[in-house]
């Protein structure tokens, strides 16, 4: 069965990588949740994507250059709707605990593309670990440095490979890295793909499709997972291709 992420949440309907958006998502059964982690200017981590805040709050600058504090003063909801204003950013440690007692995936990716913030594998890993929440997260990241050194952390670890970039040797050089996941954009699905990852016990997620199209192809190719802004429809669209 190919297990439905809400991408940063129910994040069609409420503001991105907040708690109403992760709520909707409970409440429309998705399977599980991704969101985005970087480290303010005191190395709390929290749930935003950009690692500018002017897209989704009503500040301006970068996340590493604001204290925790000067981060929750911020509105991250208005952008979204006049109803979600005086939205806060949630920390990590607020969204483990909220996420800890309910039936769902855990998908931590790690903004460290850009900015390579010092420590962040070691800050998260461990906030999971606190929680006892690893045997259902998976933590991914664009940057191959960062798979490395979350392998060296632990071993055990669910870690992806997140790409959009096509290469002929993807699952060895994932493997080679020390990930046993690929996360890929959609256009790099294929048969030849899923087939070299079943070989190599490599799963395989694929992001983010809203499409009823792209995701009965990964309905009927059984990718491990989609990561979808519209968890309600993609779990309509898993039920009118596969019966369930």
């Amino acid at each position: 069965m190919t297990n439905i992420y809400a991408h940063r949440g129910a994040s069609k309907y409420a503001p991105e990588n907040t708690l109403p958006a992760f709520e909707l998502a409970y409440e429309m059964k998705a399977d599980g949740i991704e969101t985005d982690v970087q480290l303010t200017k005191d190395e709390i981590p929290i749930l935003i994507h950009d690692e500018n805040v002017k897209r989704t709050t009503n500040g301006i600058g970068f996340v590493k250059d604001f204290t925790f504090a000067e981060i929750q003063e911020l509105d991250a909801g208005s952008w979204f709707s006049k109803k979600y204003t005086g939205t806060p950013i949630m920390s990590l440690e607020e969204f483990l605990n909220w996420i800890k007692f309910k039936p769902l995936y855990l998908n931590i990716e790690l903004k460290n593309n850009k900015i390579d913030y010092e420590y962040i594998e070691s800050i998260v890993f461990e906030m999971v670990q606190e929680h006892q929440l690893l045997d259902r997260t998976t933590i991914s990241t664009f940057n191959s440095e960062s798979i490395k050194r979350m392998r060296e952390i632990n071993q055990m670890v669910e870690v992806a490979y997140l790409t959009s970039k096509q290469n002929n040797k993807l699952v060895t050089y994932a493997k080679d890295l020390g990930a046993n996941a690929i996360h890929v954009n959609y256009r790099l699905l294929n048969d030849r793909l899923m087939n070299e990852c079943l070989r190599n016990d490599m799963k395989i997620r694929v992001y983010t499709i809203n499409r009823y199209p792209s995701m009965k192809q990964c309905f009927h190719l059984g990718c491990n997972g989609i990561f979808t802004d519209v968890p309600d429809k993609a779990l309509s669209y898993r039920i009118k291709t596969l019966g369930g």
